[in-house]
């Protein structure tokens, strides 16, 4: 399924920009899985960004195909000074389902440690994710651990839609349970309107002009899928602010997406 290939030949439902001058919906994009239809398309949905913590969907999968991550609960691993913590519910012993409800960056990290630099790209590059990019900051060699966050590996909306498409058609290389373990970890509590909501959010900074990161002007992500009886509709929203909302990024690129498809006029209610 290569959703990039179809943008142009299906029916869609255009969602009016965001009021706010700070916030910019840079794309949102709805999928109908089964037939390939586009249900939402706005914006630019071949423009890359940097995948954050939406790459923690791809983690989870290298984790439980390898056997690094064993199962919802398992394994713990305990928190350490000098470990990435500036979020204060990162500063406690993580399991694979607070790992993904809290983006615990630490982590992943230590995930993609075990993993080791030679499978880790073999992933990423089996999966087809983005620019494929785990080179990581310029000059750091620091890809296996940071090549996700607001650095070299960048995917577009589009992109993003396809990759959870075909792992939800499981058409990734890696085992059933690698792919039953994650969406278990990605499951929304509370169904909407009778569709079960599966997804992740992210956030970070873009690069400007000069190809230094925009401080305080960052972006946020929320990409996923919604299941209901025999339809699946996957989805990815892109946000771009002006300057730091008082919200976090990801919650309303969440809420935006959730409203294009659930809200009234949305376009599966």
């Amino acid at each position: 399924m290569k959703i990039l290939n179809t943008l142009v030949a299906a029916t869609v439902i255009a969602i009016p920009l965001q009021a706010s001058a700070e916030q910019q919906v840079v794309c949102t994009l709805a999928v109908e899985l089964a037939s390939n239809k586009i249900l939402i398309e706005e914006g630019k949905c071949d423009e890359r960004m940097s995948s954050a913590s939406t790459f923690k969907i791809a983690i989870s999968l290298m984790g439980f195909d390898s056997g690094i991550l064993r199962s919802t609960e398992a394994p713990e691993w305990p928190f350490q000074e000098g470990y990435a913590d500036w979020n204060p519910n990162w500063r406690q012993d993580t399991r694979p389902y607070s790992w993904m409800r809290d983006s615990v960056v630490w982590y992943s990290q230590l995930a993609t440690k075990k993993l080791g630099q030679e499978r880790f790209e073999a992933y990423v590059d089996t999966f087809g994710y983005g620019n494929r990019d785990v080179s990581g900051d310029k000059g750091m060699s620091n890809g296996l651990t940071n090549a996700w966050l607001s650095s070299s590996l960048k995917i577009s909306p589009a992109e993003q839609v396809d990759f959870i498409a075909r792992m939800i058609k499981e058409e990734l290389s890696v085992d059933h349970l690698a792919v039953a373990q994650t969406k278990a970890l990605l499951k929304v509590e509370k169904p909407i309107d009778g569709w079960t909501v599966y997804g992740k959010t992210g956030a970070g900074l873009p690069f400007g002009d000069d190809g230094k990161r925009l401080k305080g002007q960052p972006f946020g992500w929320y990409v996923g899928w919604a299941e209901k009886e025999a339809r699946t509709v996957v989805f990815a929203q892109l946000l771009r602010f002006g300057e730091r909302p008082e919200q976090r990024p990801g919650t309303l690129a969440r809420k935006g997406m959730m409203d294009a498809l659930f809200a009234a006029g949305g376009a599966l209610n």
